[in-house]
């Protein structure tokens, strides 16, 4: 007698291998038979005409605060998520010295907006080091497996002080302390170590994140700490610039430790032609790196990062006139009111914004990669330049701030404009394509909990599945055997989880049963449901008929059962460095 068995679905069993009609068997947390099952089961679910496949592993999300109050993790456990990682991009909230609570949260909410009112009484602090805080994960039940990453960030300035958080050249024993919290962090299961080179990611008062500068011998110090431990991912957010001395210190520090390096992988949105194709040149960086036995690998997107403009968004393009601020810090309801006033609406479309450098005049006024992100309940997140606002505006006669503004009050002013920023230069997913076509990219940087304000990316592995193999239009898509193993075998391999990611007899029992023609991501809306009431985007899903972690159910038909089975992964000692997929 099984405790589960699900009968007739079609299995995607993550390997990339042909679909089959067959049953799943599960016995406690583990998958014992895949194909005709004749023994019965304690619960029994007809998957005839849905998909069956692994759980959803999530290798980039930042859920390192949410993580201490939440034991859904929402959006993500709505999307299939059955084992995350977090502790991305260089930030986290450990290690922490008591005194230095509030600034890890300022530079949490800086760099990857999320509300610091919301962290501030959400989070449970109970830890000062980095095993203290696995510790306190592990106690805690929750839905969905979590792993976490040592950050860079707080490491150094735990380690350093203001010297640390103001990004002054590191000593020699100060790279020492930091090698030996990354490996006592490693010891204790953490599944890696992260760091930021990107002049985006700053703290709440401005200042880039602890490490963006860091030299060479500092990088270095800190991968042969992982060599000692013998396991975990060195990951970052770099702006990749130089790119040739960037891949110069990746590529030792992969060959020096055998550690795999990963770095985000985004097409440039400048207008040079030539840094609009330097993801090609990484690439290529990249193969030849690993052909010399560096293990090396770039995270990828589906999708653009791009930005979802709305009145309670974080930005929107009337945020600095003056007629619009005298009305911002209104209640919503009353702030609506005001700006569905005609007058309201005249004053401010008859301001100019105030001069803004580089991202700033793109927010405020770039409407040829603006677009109306919802039209008749379809989502569309490849729309052709002739979409755009500014096009509209050349069509119509119409300004285009005054067809910005309209499109924010459809939906009573619940409607979104899509800014792509990254990733869409030549507005088409063309090159997205070819990225995951090449064998030295992983699917990753859905940013799971962060961005609150202005993106929900945790949508990601739904809008795989439902966009990538089925409803593109605009180019090829992608067989679904393929996009499965994309985001189960080939995201469990690169962190070295080797018990996950494939339907085989022995492995942990993460599966989703999915009504495939139905499978769909709902539009983004504004909730305040954080601590504190704090703002944040949501994205739910449609078609997921059940999703299990350790051979429990926990949503059925989007909605929770209540079971807890998700636990803290804590990472091992790996036979072998993870590559990319095989």
């Amino acid at each position: 007698m099984h405790d589960l068995v699900i009968r007739g679905g079609q299995v995607v069993d993550g390997t990339g291998g042909e679909a089959r009609q067959a049953d799943l068997a599960i016995s406690g947390d583990r998958i014992v038979e895949v194909g005709q099952v004749s023994g019965q089961g304690r619960r029994e679910i007809d998957a005839s005409g849905h998909i069956v496949t692994p759980g959803w592993v999530d290798i980039h999300t930042h859920y390192d605060g949410q993580v201490t109050w939440d034991p859904q993790l929402s959006p993500s456990c709505w999307h299939g998520v059955t084992t995350l990682v977090m502790g991305n991009c260089g930030v986290g909230f450990a290690p922490a010295r008591p005194d230095r609570h509030d600034w890890l949260i300022s530079l949490m909410e800086g760099v990857e907006d999320i509300p610091g009112s919301a962290l501030a009484e959400g989070i449970r602090w109970g830890w000062e080091s980095f095993p203290e805080y696995l510790d306190v994960i592990d106690r805690m039940p929750r839905v969905l497996d979590v792993a976490a990453q040592a950050p860079h960030g707080s490491i150094r300035a735990y380690v350093m002080g203001e010297r640390g958080a103001r990004n002054e050249v590191a000593t020699p024993e100060d790279i020492s302390a930091m090698a030996a919290i990354v490996r006592e962090a490693l010891d204790a299961g953490a599944v890696g170590f992260s760091t930021s080179r990107t002049q985006l990611h700053r703290a709440k008062d401005g200042e880039p994140v602890p490490g963006t500068f860091a030299g060479a011998d500092e990088l270095l110090g800190i991968g042969e700490a992982m060599a000692e431990a013998g396991h975990g991912v060195f990951e970052m957010a770099s702006d990749l610039t130089p790119a040739l001395d960037e891949f110069a210190w990746m590529k030792a520090l992969a060959l020096r430790t055998g550690r795999p390096v990963t770095y985000a992988l985004l097409q440039s949105p400048l207008q040079d032609p030539l840094a609009q194709e330097s993801w090609r040149e990484m690439l290529r960086l990249t193969s030849e790196a690993r052909a010399q036995g560096a293990p090396i690998v770039a995270q990828i997107a589906c999708r653009p990062t791009g930005l979802v403009l709305g009145w309670q968004s974080t930005v929107h393009p009337f945020m600095t006139r003056p007629s619009y601020m005298a009305i911002a810090d209104l209640p919503f309801a009353e702030r609506l009111m005001r700006l569905k006033d005609p007058q309201v609406r005249a004053a401010i479309l008859a301001e100019t914004p105030p001069p803004m450098p580089g991202l700033g005049m793109i927010l405020m006024s770039g409407y040829d990669r603006m677009f109306r992100l919802e039209k008749d309940g379809v989502l569309d997140y490849e729309p052709p330049a002739e979409a755009s606002v500014a096009a509209e505006a050349r069509r119509t006669g119409k300004s285009p701030d005054a067809i910005v503004y309209d499109m924010l009050m459809e939906k009573d002013g619940r409607g979104y404009i899509y800014l792509p920023l990254l990733n869409y230069a030549k507005f088409n997913f063309d090159h997205i394509l070819e990225m995951m076509g090449h064998d030295a990219t992983v699917l990753s940087l859905s940013d799971g909990g962060a961005h609150c304000g202005v993106i929900c990316d945790a949508s990601f592995p739904t809008y795989m599945l439902s966009y990538w193999t089925r409803d593109r239009r605009r180019g090829p898509t992608l067989p679904l055997e393929k996009v499965v193993s994309m985001q189960t075998r080939d995201t469990a391999r690169l962190y070295g989880f080797k018990d996950r990611g494939l339907l085989r007899p022995g492995m942990k029992a993460d599966v989703n049963l999915i009504d495939y023609d139905a499978l769909s991501i709902c539009a983004p809306e504004m909730v305040f449901d954080l601590p504190a009431q704090g703002r944040r985007m949501i994205q739910k899903a449609r078609g997921y008929r059940a999703t299990i972690v350790s051979g429990q159910v926990t949503f059925e038909h989007g909605e929770a059962t209540g079971a807890m089975p998700g636990r803290l992964v804590r990472g091992r000692r790996a036979d072998r460095p993870a590559m990319a997929a095989e």
